[in-house]
């Protein structure tokens, strides 16, 4: 069952074109990775999602609501990290959640809230005297509040030390686990890779490629790197029969297998033990998501990467202004 499905959306500011045709589906327990540059149409999207702009035309539904006619029901079923929120100065921390619990007629122990985020022995100071980090944690800790089906995380790594992104994937986890579905917006492509389940890239409004980070590297050709020290080397002519090795050289003491994907690799690791050699080291290198990011967008003839079923591509131009309704403080 799709969570978010996003059908056509259009947004116009005037006589420039944000999100042109933009059709996504989001299933339930899914964390969805969506990735563009700045510009690219994501603030829009996520606006029409959480109803705080009227699509010029399509429509967005969340958990089966309209977000336009019943935006109120939306924002009250989803739990929001916006970027760019403001926290309120005097009030504490623990404050703080019991206003974001009051909001969604919550019963949720505060501290039970703050010690999920990592901030259990700061429940009683003022956000004001917050670090960067801190505050990152408390708005993650006012979205989680009455545990929503949907999140929606808009660069919810800022500001995180390496500890807080580790609290933050595991979150992320526990959420997909018990069922919710995370909508991951970020420029911090490893943290969207190390989470999600498939990810979408958006450019100039338009849906570029949707898919799972392996499926991504699977379209664009991107091969795998296997490299093998060993005593005796193998013969890497040996290697080029074996499927989905596209070729297998000796560099220096190394063997190296390119392969088109993690089942080629395997092939191609087990074919060297089967050989009889001692092996010394093994290493794999594979095209991060951010090598595919910027495949993705250098592609020039402009057309999509065909979607996987659930999702769609479209085609426009124009840039995404400041959106004029853009959410002040945590929602």
């Amino acid at each position: 069952m799709a969570a978010i499905t996003i059908d056509s959306l259009r947004k116009e500011y005037g006589d420039t074109v944000a999100v042109d045709g933009l059709s996504l589906s989001v299933d339930a327990g899914e964390v969805f990775g969506f990735l563009g540059p700045n510009g690219a149409g994501k603030s829009t999207t996520i606006d029409a999602l959480l109803g705080h702009v009227r699509p010029t035309a399509g429509s967005v539904t969340v958990l089966g609501r309209d977000a336009t006619t019943e935006s109120r029901a939306v924002r009250e079923s989803v739990g929001v990290l916006p970027d760019g929120y403001a926290l309120y100065d005097r009030l504490t921390a623990r404050e703080h959640v019991a206003m974001a619990r009051s909001f969604r007629d919550a019963d949720d122990d505060p501290d039970a809230v703050l010690a999920r985020v990592g901030l259990a022995d700061a429940a009683d100071r003022r956000a004001g005297g917050f670090s960067t980090g801190m505050a990152q944690r408390l708005a993650l800790g006012m979205a989680l509040v009455d545990d929503p089906d949907v999140l929606v995380f808009d660069e919810p790594s800022a500001g995180l030390d390496p500890t807080g992104i580790a609290d933050l994937r595991r979150i992320v986890a526990a959420a997909a686990e018990r069922g919710a579905t995370v909508f991951f917006s970020s420029h911090d492509l490893a943290q969207v890779e190390a989470v999600c389940d498939r990810v979408a890239i958006v450019d100039d409004g338009r849906l570029v490629a949707v898919d799972s980070v392996a499926g991504l590297r699977e379209r664009a050709g991107a091969l795998a790197t296997l490299s093998v020290a060993a005593d005796p080397l193998p013969d890497p002519a040996s290697f080029l029969g074996i499927d989905g090795v596209r070729d297998a050289a000796v560099d220096g003491d190394r063997l190296l297998c390119r392969c088109v994907n993690a089942e080629a690799k395997v092939r191609a690791l087990r074919a060297v033990f089967d050989s009889g050699v001692r092996v010394t080291d093994v290493d794999t290198d594979d095209a991060s998501l951010e090598d595919l990011f910027a495949a993705a967008l250098g592609d020039d003839d402009g057309d999509a990467v065909e979607a996987v079923p659930r999702g769609g591509s479209v085609a426009t131009d124009g840039r995404e202004p400041a959106s004029p309704t853009a959410p002040e403080g945590v929602r």
